[in-house]
């Protein structure tokens, strides 16, 4: 059973490493397109290249950290509240779901988020946390 367990949150850790490093890459190659996500969803305008590249490489720093297992309490629990923030500041496009279909991809993820911050002492596979306390 701790086999499954572990093989399971590994599976989810690394899929939500996946997506928010495609968000992370983003900020570095195309600064112009994460400018308009914050302006839209966000409410943050005005911000250049250069803080893109700032909050890129603060995110890929959390997000390697995250996928190593590193401090799991922190590590989940910032990037479980900074997709909790992504999902919820897209609520205009869940009042248009035929239009919007992909924005509802957020919640699985969310979930996927939660659950490894709940269960983070038995996410061991692949982690620098060690064994899972029972």
């Amino acid at each position: 059973m701790t086999e499954r367990i572990s093989l399971a949150l590994l599976s989810l850790r690394l899929t939500v490493f996946l997506v928010m490093l495609m968000w992370t890459i983003d900020k570095f190659v195309q600064a112009e397109h994460a400018a308009r996500v914050f302006e839209n969803f966000y409410g943050i305008s005005g911000l250049g290249p250069g803080a893109f590249m700032a909050i890129g490489a603060a995110e890929l720093l959390l997000i390697l950290a995250f996928v190593a297992g590193f401090q799991k309490t922190v590590t989940y629990g910032l990037v479980l509240l900074l997709h909790t923030v992504s999902t919820l500041s897209s609520y205009n496009q869940y009042l248009d779901p035929m239009n919007n279909l992909l924005f509802f991809a957020a919640w699985p993820m969310l979930a996927a988020c939660f659950t490894l911050f709940l269960l983070r002492d038995l996410d061991t596979r692949g982690t620098l946390g060690g064994r899972a306390r029972v």
